[in-house]
C-alpha cells in the first residue's frame, strides 16, 4: 500500500499573488513535486477544474480573496486534497479555528523553511494517501457486505 504512495510525483497546487513567492517555490520543488501555480485564487479555481491535485497550498494575504475564504469557498466541491495555508501574518485565533473546522490541514509562516516545508508537504499527502485507502476499502467492505447478504438470502430460499 505505501509503496503505492511513492509511485508518482505528489501534485501541488500553489497559490500566492506575489510572483516572487511563486517563483521561489517553483524553483525550490520542481524537480520533487508536480506543481501547478496560481496568481489569484480564482486562476486556482480553473486549475481545480482541469487538474486533480492532492495538495493546495495558499497564501492567506491576497488582495481579492483571503486563503482561508479561497479554501471555504472551494471545500465542498474538492473536499479530497489537503489544505494548506501560508501566512506572513499569524492571527493564530483565526488559525486555530480553521484547524479545528478541518478547513486547513496545517499552516506555515513566511519566511518557509525549505526542509520543514518539504515534510510537511510529504506528511499531508501521506494523510490524503491513507484517507482515500480508506474510503476505497470501506467501499470494498460494502460490496462484501452485500455480496454476503445476497448469497444469505439465497441459502434461505433454497
Amino acid at each position: 500500500m505505501m509503496s503505492e504512495m511513492n509511485q508518482r510525483k505528489i501534485k501541488i497546487l500553489y497559490v500566492d499573488d506575489e510572483e516572487i513567492n511563486l517563483q521561489a517555490f517553483r524553483s525550490t520543488f520542481k524537480k520533487i513535486f508536480d506543481l501547478f501555480l496560481a496568481g489569484s485564487a480564482n486562476e486556482a479555481r480553473k486549475i481545480l477544474t482541469d487538474h486533480e491535485v492532492d495538495i493546495i497550498i495558499a497564501d492567506q494575504r491576497m488582495p481579492s480573496e483571503t486563503g482561508l475564504n479561497f479554501f471555504t469557498s472551494i471545500s465542498s466541491k474538492y473536499p479530497e486534497p489537503i489544505r494548506i495555508l501560508l501566512t506572513a501574518y499569524t492571527d493564530m485565533h483565526l488559525v486555530t479555528e480553521a484547524v479545528e473546522k478541518k478547513l486547513i490541514y496545517h499552516y506555515l509562516t513566511k519566511p518557509w523553511d525549505e526542509a520543514y516545508f518539504k515534510n510537511i508537504i510529504e506528511n499531508a499527502y501521506e494523510s490524503y494517501f491513507l484517507r482515500r485507502q480508506n474510503k476505497f476499502l470501506e467501499k470494498q467492505l460494502k460490496e462484501a457486505r452485500e455480496q454476503l447478504e445476497t448469497l444469505s438470502k439465497q441459502i434461505e430460499l433454497s
